[in-house]
């Protein structure tokens, strides 16, 4: 069951998706990597979608990629004696951390490490950048601010702190828990939430070893200060547009993907564009020409994957979202544009480049002249069909491992189809020269 396109597709499974027919069909409607949202669900749930996808792999005899995705540091604020308050524009409202029940005046905010950053002239985000606050004062346990944009603020509405690197760990205590889960159900790719620094990626590199590849999740701007040293701590990396979009203007969130994509390339790590790809499919059985169009883009600019989240995982047509993001992704890829696009975005080789990275460069040109089917490459860890796949050649690549656990993992990869094959114990050279 080779695709016949080089982006892969990830889709999250969820309450519409976790029967075994449901699955099979998103798996049959193109989808190469399934990804496990700790957010949601229990042990019990997550082991039991496992199983049904180790079933299909065997069933079809296609290595299928497991990439679980760690909830990370949820800031939110406490709850109101009523439920709710009207914050009105340029009154003043207090966060603090008094637990009692908050008022029009005030709110608890259980999160010392926010106060710890805050400094006058910072701004605080609410429910998902709805409503926005100034800090007039702060100190260790309290924040004065002025109402920038109002509105209405429920219990627990979470809280952005835009341009303020967090003195917080991405990985919280439920996300070890998790962790600890996920490793032992066998997970091919961990995603890493809240990420802010190159420190978090070293954190969970420090607990996962290798047991299971990295996926950084940009959704702070304070991550793109360091992205170059995040990318290349990651072995994959996720741009998170609806979560940099709430502390970022709409507009800036565009050339930053585009930004990242390229870096990623640069840098030969897989990329997976996401959120609200094709978001409308959660109701509607097609989507609009914009989201076409917003899926066409990511695969334009090279992107190794793009994601369904709620289009899958709580929609009403999961399957068609599958299989209409899977012929976008053809059509694209057929236009002759798409190609000369992706020929120009090569970079001039680095000096210091390895042999390996030499050849699989000179490996994209021959291809070129010679018109091959395909670039065959025999890897052990998968790293081979990755420097492959950086190269973006026309031909498809067929990644020959002995190892499941690297074939689960190149499901991510750009034009890479993965395929097991028993160990080499020997290689036999043939110098007949006729």
């Amino acid at each position: 069951m080779r695709r016949h396109r080089n982006a892969k597709i990830v889709a999250t499974l969820g309450p519409a998706s976790s029967d075994a027919q449901v699955v099979e069909e998103l798996f049959s409607a193109g989808v190469d990597v399934f990804r496990l949202n700790f957010s949601h669900g229990t042990a019990a749930d997550h082991a039991q979608r496992v199983q049904i996808l180790r079933q299909l792999e065997e069933d079809f005899d296609r290595p299928i990629g497991i990439l679980a995705d760690l909830q990370g540091p949820k800031l939110r604020i406490g709850t109101f004696e009523n439920g709710a308050v009207v914050l009105v524009e340029g009154s003043t409202f207090r966060f603090d951390l008094d637990e009692n029940g908050g008022s029009k005046d005030r709110v608890c905010l259980p999160h010392p490490e926010i106060f710890a950053a805050l400094v006058p002239g910072a701004e605080l985000l609410l429910d998902d950048g709805k409503l926005r606050v100034r800090v007039l004062e702060c100190g260790s346990d309290f924040a004065l601010t002025t109402i920038v944009v109002g509105g209405v603020l429920s219990n627990r509405k979470g809280v952005n702190v835009p341009g303020v690197v967090l003195p917080i760990s991405s990985l919280t205590k439920k996300d070890r828990r998790d962790l600890d889960i996920a490793l032992e159900l066998g997970v091919d790719w961990v995603a890493l939430s809240f990420v802010q620094r190159p420190e978090d990626v070293a954190e969970a590199r420090a607990l996962i070893g290798t047991r299971a590849a990295i996926i950084s999740k940009l959704e702070k701007p304070a991550a793109l200060d360091r992205l170059s040293e995040i990318i290349d701590l990651s072995d994959a990396v996720m741009i998170a547009r609806g979560d940099l979009g709430v502390e970022l203007p709409a507009q800036k969130v565009p050339a930053i993907q585009k930004h990242i994509v390229r870096m990623c390339r640069q840098r030969g790590k897989p990329v997976i564009v996401a959120t609200q790809m094709l978001e409308s499919m959660i109701e509607s059985p097609v989507p609009t020409r914009a989201e076409a169009s917003d899926v066409a883009a990511a695969i334009y600019e090279g992107a190794d994957a793009v994601m369904l989240s709620a289009e899958s995982a709580a929609g009403k047509h999961p399957a068609a979202a599958a299989s209409i993001m899977h012929k976008i992704i053809q059509e694209t890829e057929k236009d002759p544009f798409y190609r000369q696009v992706i020929d120009a975005s090569h970079g001039a080789s680095a000096k210091g480049s390895t042999v390996a990275e030499v050849v699989c460069c000179a490996t994209r040109r021959a291809v070129s002249l010679l018109e091959a089917a395909a670039v065959v490459c025999y890897t052990s860890s998968g790293k081979t069909a990755l420097r492959a796949a950086r190269e973006r050649p026309e031909a498809p690549i067929l990644g020959l491992t002995p190892s499941l656990h690297a074939a689960r993992q190149m499901a991510l990869v750009w034009g890479v189809h993965a395929v097991k094959i028993a160990d080499v114990d020997d290689v036999v050279l043939n110098h007949n020269q006729n």
